[in-house]
This record gives structure tokens, sequence and C-alpha cells, in this order.
């Protein structure tokens, strides 16, 4: 692309079901901003949701989606061009691999000012809302200048580099589940996070580690990443196989990441008294369940999980390890053009990880 031709390929939401591709103008670097070269964006469970109308996205008078708006929150790319400060204050250079985290902060609400940024009361997420926060399925993108920029190493794989976001997630998920070494943990749902919590709970070495998913290709995975035992509820009684191991008990930790409300029901039977249960899902309908089950049946210990605050580093750093890896997570590769066959694809359970990269032409 040259300098003159300031347009560019994206997918612009309208609104629920209506995504198109697009040529759009191209971003321009502001003082502090950074215009970046996409190199890879992958769909989420959340964009598949938001493209569906879910109401969490959709619901109220003013819906939480600012359309017209590029979708993509698990973006990385290069760095194109800076605007003014935005080297030194960032850190970075042209020609750097760069990623930003998934919030854009406004760094003046009370959560911004005491460190917890990604719980930004203005809450800007990349892909959601238009001109602010405009999201990565494009050849390039803007990173504000309130946003929080790592630096990805030259050498790491693509398809690496493209599991930082939903790394830095399942990280933060963990590490609000307080893991201990005698735990029995549960894991629900054994897609993309599921798969990389599966990766990141083992380095935490819990006397046990189990993953729950109603589909084997995928259960076959979580038991190469590290899970002991792995159940099917399409055709096992999970509760009665958890209590058999537990002394009749139930789990010590329970992290739902199914996104179905049956995913938090069947985790209120099988956690045990005083166990610690971590939400990180993003949900299509509203769950129903029986609320003395937390309080006077099991004093349960409720945690939410949100976004990967403080976590990109050390996702980047478990990747250049070794520690975690994408192999399996990430399935499919497509086009920016092929947006309708990817986002078919991502829904679907013939994949897993879908990414969307410019510029990308299968080896047929």
């Amino acid at each position: 692309m040259t300098r003159l031709d300031r347009t560019m390929t994206a997918v612009v939401c309208h609104g629920p079901r209506d995504y198109r591709v697009e040529r759009v103008g191209m971003p321009e670097a502001g003082p502090r901003e950074i215009v970046v070269k996409v190199d890879a964006c992958g769909i989420c469970a959340g964009d598949c949701k938001c493209w569906a109308g879910a109401p969490m996205f959709w619901g109220g008078e003013t819906p939480y989606v600012k359309p017209p708006v590029i979708p993509g929150h698990e973006f990385f790319g290069t760095v194109e061009e800076l605007g003014e400060g935005a080297g030194e204050y960032h850190g970075v250079a042209i020609g750097d691999r760069v990623i930003a985290e998934q919030i854009v902060p406004c760094d003046r609400c009370r959560f911004c000012r005491s460190g917890q940024y990604w719980m930004c009361e203005v809450h800007n997420i990349f892909g959601f809302q238009r001109q602010v926060a405009d999201g990565g399925i494009a050849e390039y993108m803007l990173y504000p200048a309130t946003s929080r920029v790592h630096k990805i190493p030259a050498e790491m794989p693509l398809e690496d580099a493209a599991i930082i976001e939903p790394l830095s997630c399942a990280i933060h998920t963990v590490n609000r589940g307080d893991i201990q070494l005698d735990d029995v943990v549960v894991i629900a749902g054994a897609g993309p996070l599921g798969l990389l919590m599966t990766q990141v709970a083992r380095l935490k070495t819990p006397k046990k580690l189990i993953v729950i998913d109603m589909v084997d290709e995928r259960l076959a995975l979580a038991r190469r990443y590290g899970a002991e035992v792995t159940i099917n509820p399409g055709r096992e009684d999970a509760e009665a196989i958890v209590r058999s191991l537990t002394g009749g008990y139930g789990c010590d930790v329970y992290i739902e990441n199914t996104g179905h409300p049956s995913g938090v029901t069947q985790g209120l039977k099988i956690i045990r008294k005083l166990g610690r249960f971590v939400e990180f899902s993003v949900f299509g309908s509203e769950t129903t369940a029986d609320w003395s089950i937390i309080g006077d049946r099991k004093e349960l210990d409720i945690r939410g999980a949100h976004l990967g605050p403080y976590c990109y580093p050390i996702a980047i750093d478990l990747l250049s390890r070794g520690l975690v890896t994408s192999e399996g997570v990430v399935t499919h590769s497509y086009a920016l053009e092929d947006w309708d066959e990817a986002l078919k694809m991502a829904i679907s359970l013939d994949s897993i990880k879908v990414l969307m990269r410019p510029g990308y032409r299968a080896n047929r």
C-alpha cells in the first residue's frame, strides 16, 4: 500500500448478523498513538456471540457495541507508523512486533488511577466501539495513546503470537482460582481458552487436573496438555466421577469456561463446600441457578475473571520458553475476504482457534 492510498480492507460490524468486508479509511497516528500492520487476529467466542446478537452486547437502550466498528481483539502486528512521542512513551520502534491489551483504558476513572485498569469504568474494548477502539480484523489498526503495549520477540512463531491475548486471559483466570498443590481442579470447557487454561493450570501442579467437554477430540488435546482425567458429560456422570476422585467431597476449584448455563449448574453440584468457583465465560443468555447452594449449603467463594491484566508479559515468557504451545489450538487461517467462511468455521465444532490473516493464501 502506498502512502497515497489511504484505504484498507477490513471486516465491519454494522449490527447483529450484519458484518461486511469493506474498503475503509486507514488509521493515522496522533500523539502517542501507533498504527500497526496486522499480522493476525483470532476470532473469539465473544465475537461469535456478538455477531449472533447476544443481549450482553446488544441489549438495553444503549447497547455496548457502537457500530459501525471493526471487530477483533485477539490481534498483533508490526509497527507501521508512530505518532509524536509514541516510540518513547511505549518503548517501541518502526518494524517492532507488538500487541496491545484488549482494553483501551481511560486512565482517569477510579479503577484506572488505582492500577485496576482492566475494570475501567468507560470500558472501551477493541472491536466493539467505533473509532475509539476499532479492532484487528483489518489490514491496519490504531493503538490509542492509553493502550497497554507489549513487544513480541521477532523469532516467536505467528501461531504462538496469535494466542498471547487468550493465553493472558487464561493465566488471569487460573490465578483467580488460587490453586494449591493439594487441590483437585476442574476446568469446564475445552475450547481455545479451556485448553490454554489446562496448560497453565498444569504448571501450578495441582493434585489432580480434570477437564470436562462434550467433544472427544478436544478432551484428547486436554490430556496431551496435562489433564489427568477427562470427562464427556454427554455419556458420563461428571458429578459421580469427580466425587469418586475426592472422597465424596467434590473439587476444590471449578473454572467455568463453557459459556453455557449447564456449565454453571454442573459446577455448583460438583464443587466441594468452601470451594472456589471461577467464572470466565461470555454467555449468550441468562443463567438460572439455586443461589442457596452458594451461601446456605456450601459457602462458596465465587470469583469472576475478566481480560488478562498484568499477564501479557507472562504469556509471552511462557510461550518463549516452550511451556505453553499453540500447537493443536490454532487450527485454521483465513484471508479477510473470506470472513463469512471463517466465521462459520469458528462457530462450528470443526475448529478450535480460527485466525484472520490479511493477505493470507492457503497452500493448495
